[in-house]
């Protein structure tokens, strides 16, 4: 079998698909090709998702919000939107699905937590359904 791919997509691809794309890239230990990006995508990841993420050992300092492109639709398996709506491209065969989960952004740590705590089991769930076998769960 091929290396699965995933497509994490929100608006600013600064907070929920780049805590997504932390966890999937931890969890999946190389076993998934992850990628993410933003329809509208910020200057910069939102600093309280770093630091939410830091908490349980993951690093997305580095990261940068990306534009989304139709390239990137077309190389992913599945693609994960996040509160996106019509502006995310559709093709057909490719397996979406929609994570409603509330925005970070403006939000303390205190709000966040919950937040980052939701896609850790969702990406778990993912990865049972990609038949990966998560590493360091």
């Amino acid at each position: 079998m091929t290396q699965p791919s995933v497509l994490f997509v929100c608006v600013h691809n600064a907070g929920r698909s780049q805590m997504a794309a932390g966890f999937l890239k931890a969890l999946s230990g190389g076993a998934v090709e992850v990628l993410s990006a933003g329809s509208m995508p910020a200057d910069q990841v939102n600093p309280v998702a770093v630091d939410a993420m830091a908490e349980v050992g993951i690093d997305i300092r580095t990261e940068q919000p990306k534009v989304l492109t139709t390239e990137a639709v077309q190389a992913s398996d599945v693609v994960v939107t996040m509160g996106c709506g019509d502006v995310c491209p559709f093709f057909p065969g490719k397996r979406y699905e929609d994570w409603v989960l509330e925005d970070p952004a403006g939000q303390g740590i205190e709000s966040v937590r919950p937040i980052r705590d939701e896609i850790r089991g969702r990406i778990l769930t993912l990865l049972d359904e990609l038949g990966v076998e998560p590493v360091g769960a």
